[in-house]
């Protein structure tokens, strides 16, 4: 099982809770305009994630897709082509950089509610750039909801239950989403970061719990 031997478990629900907004901000224009100028050829597929995730495509940064195995976490070609990503990434929180990927989720369609249970997950921090999104992009995580928008930095809590819902009906979603190991200067933007930004949706959490989401959803 993916595994990162040594490194301490974190109590995620203490550090994350939910998701919380991070106080520090990207220049989401030049980030969004880096990623739209990928090759063509680099997207299509799931990028080797299986299950829920199926639903989206995926080009990897570093690393490869967990149902893969335990494959070396080294950058990937893409990141060459991403100079502002890779300042992200590797500058932007002052933390260990590991598994990082483009997801971008289609229209109208659902990462079905799921909890990350491998011990890999258990020691990382989940962070989320939105790099292309729109008011009708819900993030739901441990019982609330949340709109992550273009220029922010999330923590995400990936061992609690998750959910996605891109509800419009011509716009796709792209997030950065990067795993990083706790250091003292991530764990401080934690700790300064707006854990007040959730609020119940309810009709978010059944959409995304209903058959026909989960038909559509990959798993």
């Amino acid at each position: 099982m993916l595994d990162l031997p040594g490194q301490p478990v974190l109590d995620k629900n203490a550090l994350v809770g939910g998701c919380v907004r991070l106080p520090v901000q990207v220049d989401g224009a030049r980030l969004k305009a880096e990623v739209a100028a990928l090759p063509a050829s680099m997207w299509g597929g799931a990028g080797g994630r299986v299950g829920v995730h199926s639903a989206a495509e995926a080009l990897f940064l570093r690393g490869h897709a967990p149902a893969q195995g335990q494959l070396p976490i080294e950058d990937r070609p893409a990141l060459d082509l991403l100079p502002y990503a890779r300042t992200i990434i590797e500058e932007l929180l002052g933390a260990p950089p590991m598994r990082c990927l483009l997801a971008r989720l289609p229209a109208d369609t659902v990462i079905a509610p799921h909890i990350d249970r491998a011990p890999y997950f258990s020691k990382t921090l989940r962070i989320h750039v939105p790099v292309e999104t729109h008011e009708l992009s819900w993030m739901l995580c441990a019982g609330e909801g949340y709109l992550m928008r273009e220029g922010e930095v999330w923590a995400l809590n990936n061992c609690a239950v998750h959910a996605v819902w891109n509800e419009h009906p011509t716009l796709s979603r792209t997030h950065m989403i990067c795993d990083f190991l706790a250091s003292p200067a991530l764990l401080d933007l934690l700790e300064r970061g707006e854990r007040t930004l959730g609020r119940p949706m309810p009709e978010v959490e059944r959409h995304v719990s209903s058959p026909r989401a989960r038909s559509t959803a990959g798993g």
